[in-house]
């Protein structure tokens, strides 16, 4: 059987994507689907870097550091060709809603347009460490509630895009984010990644109503237990590690 591919590149599907609409469901939910951005094929291709070591800078056991079970993967420079094409063509197209968040918040807003100015402004203040990742979940792995920050300087939105398909290749595994509201309980969201799909979700908090104007309500990922299958996924974050 072939495998369908999407025309154009990985850097024209986020192009081509509606960045409005997306954005409006960032703002209404703190996260949004993005359409295909990796056909199957290369989904295949990226996950099928895991086994790489040398493409890797660290290798994380997560049970080993209690963050869950299951393993993941900082890559090294210089990246694969879709993974750099994504975070070059990704950073541009959330920037305008970083800024606006940090207008909100009263917050500064240090990012240039571009993200490789944006990377000198990391590596200057000594977070020099890349921060791409390839996640491997196989049955019973899961990821506890986090944030990843690494360090002082934080871009507030990242990226996770889907490299198997769910109910086919694996069972389980929502990807989960639990923000706590301002004088209110926490509310829960849980999706299915669908093969070759990012996910636009909020790396540390994001500005929501309250009766003081607009508030800060920290947010946390992390993903459901993993019931059968394999399941990887590719992690953009726009802030390099210290």
């Amino acid at each position: 059987m072939s495998v369908h591919t999407r025309s154009g590149t990985p850097a024209q599907r986020v192009g081509e994507a509606d960045w409005a609409a997306i954005g409006e469901e960032v703002e209404e939910h703190g996260s949004a689907l993005t359409p295909p951005l990796l056909d199957p094929a290369e989904c295949a291709e990226v996950a099928g870097l895991y086994d790489e070591v040398e493409r890797f800078r660290s290798t994380v056991d997560m049970a080993r550091h209690r963050f869950g079970s299951g393993q993941y993967r900082y890559f090294r420079e210089p990246f694969p060709a879709p993974v750099a094409a994504l975070r070059e063509a990704l950073y541009p197209r959330l920037l305008p809603i970083a800024r606006d968040w940090a207008a909100r918040l009263g917050r500064p807003a240090p990012w240039p347009d571009g993200l490789a100015e944006w990377l000198e402004q990391c590596h200057a203040a000594g977070q020099t460490r890349p921060t791409p990742i390839l996640l491997r979940y196989r049955a019973g792995d899961w990821n506890a509630l986090h944030r990843d920050l690494y360090g002082d300087l934080v871009f507030p939105l990242q990226v996770v895009i889907g490299l198997d398909a769910p109910g086919v290749d694996y069972t389980g595994g929502e990807f989960l984010t639990v923000e706590q509201r301002p004088r209110a309980q926490s509310r829960g969201n849980s999706v299915a990644l669908p093969q070759g799909h990012g996910l636009v979700f909020t790396t540390r908090d994001r500005p929501v109503r309250s009766a003081r104007g607009w508030s800060a309500a920290p947010v946390r990922h992390g993903v459901g237990t993993v019931r059968s299958g394999l399941r990887h996924t590719l992690g953009l974050v726009f802030h390099d590690a210290a």
